[in-house]
């Protein structure tokens, strides 16, 4: 198990490698839409990939507060990078939190060292926030399950070894989500990559439409076992998922204070450097209290985790204010940046536009606040 000072050294390392091949190569990288292998490497070097897996199958388990640190300063670099490594360790979460023994024997060592990278295919048409909706049909023949669907914003989907897969199992279930069930697919099994789906932002991560088409997957890869235990699952992941969206969230919104800051020292108007303005200056007070907020949002939501309590409230909350931030943030610091905040050649432009992604995936922030709501409303009843 890492020491507290190694898991600092952790994230100080992670910072580092930002700072030297991260941030420099991300701009050009972004404008190709070009996928970060060379990246991608180090990080699988670095032992990223099992940040959240036990250490019986190679993992370093770290605490929810060190990964979102972690998710932070990757973020900082470019919020895409952070996108290869989320995705991934959702998947994880869902095996190590549910799988069976053999499951998680087969997969997470594997998983671990990054030699399979994992993707999770939820959303479809139909079913985004609304997972209950979804239509991925998967019937039992032997000892197999035939799965036929579609899936929609698969990160991952062209690298990914191994997907977690959401189908009905049970279509007469009432209510919806208890007929769903969670499979272990990979591509040998014929699930097919599509197409790529085109962004505003989060470019160069590769965000596809994959197709199952009578796919037959044996039933041992049912995870947990039994069937109508899918939603639950998932969710799992998906609590895990919106405190690294928030970390995300203050890492976007930490670049692009810091070029604003950057540029308010050097550029000049009226005589003087524009840090000097009060109207910029308590621009950048606002923004650098918002970050610090976010940070500490993320913060507890996660050492609630680590403490085995439930986090769903403080997650949200976290990954609500953590997104609105990093928009708000990025939209402040290209106006101090004026018309070169506008321009490809700063990094703020590209912060602006990967900040919507944060307020929409690992559920719609109108959600989180009902989440939010539901779960304060049911916390007071107990009271």
């Amino acid at each position: 198990m890492l020491t507290a000072e190694d898991q600092d050294a952790l994230v100080r390392t992670v910072k580092a490698f930002v700072d030297r091949e991260v941030a420099p190569a991300a701009g050009a990288l972004e404008k190709r839409g070009e996928y970060p292998s060379a990246l991608v490497a180090t990080m699988r070097e670095i032992g990223l990939f099992g940040i959240n897996v036990p250490e019986a199958y190679g993992g370093t388990a770290l605490p929810a507060t060190v990964y979102a640190r972690l998710f932070e300063e990757i973020a900082r670099g470019w919020m895409s990078l952070a996108g290869v490594l989320g995705t991934h360790l959702v998947v994880c979460d869902v095996l190590r939190h549910h799988g069976t023994p053999a499951q998680q024997a087969a997969f997470l060592p594997a998983l671990a060292a990054g030699d399979v990278r994992g993707a999770i295919a939820l959303t479809e048409a139909h079913a985004g926030s609304d997972l209950a909706a979804i239509r991925t049909a998967a019937v039992r023949d032997g000892g197999e399950y035939v799965l036929d669907g579609a899936k929609l914003w698969i990160t991952n989907a062209r690298s990914a070894g191994l997907f977690v897969v959401l189908a009905r199992t049970d279509p007469r279930a009432s209510p919806p989500g208890r007929g769903l069930s969670a499979f272990l697919v990979t591509p040998a099994d014929g699930l097919r990559v599509t197409r790529d789906i085109e962004k505003l932002g989060y470019k160069g991560i590769e965000t596809c439409e994959v197709v199952l088409d009578g796919v037959r997957v044996p039933a041992d890869r049912l995870v947990g076992g039994e069937p109508g235990h899918g939603l639950r699952h998932v969710m799992t992941g998906l609590e895990a998922e919106r405190i690294n969206v928030a970390a995300r969230g203050v890492g976007v919104a930490r670049a692009a204070f810091e070029e604003a800051i950057r540029y308010a020292k050097t550029r000049t108007t009226f005589g003087k450097p524009i840090a000097e303005h009060q109207a910029v200056q308590l621009m950048l007070a606002d923004m650098a209290t918002g970050i610090e907020a976010a940070r500490q949002l993320t913060q507890f939501a996660a050492a609630r985790k680590d403490h085995g309590e439930r986090c769903d409230v403080e997650a949200g909350m976290a990954k609500l204010f953590a997104s609105e931030t990093a928009q708000r943030v990025s939209l402040d610091a290209m106006r101090i940046l004026g018309a070169n905040g506008y321009s490809t050649d700063f990094g703020v432009e590209r912060c602006y536009r990967d900040a919507p992604l944060l307020m929409i995936g690992g559920g719609t922030n109108e959600i989180q606040r009902l989440v939010i709501a539901r779960g304060l409303l049911t916390r007071m009843g107990k009271d």
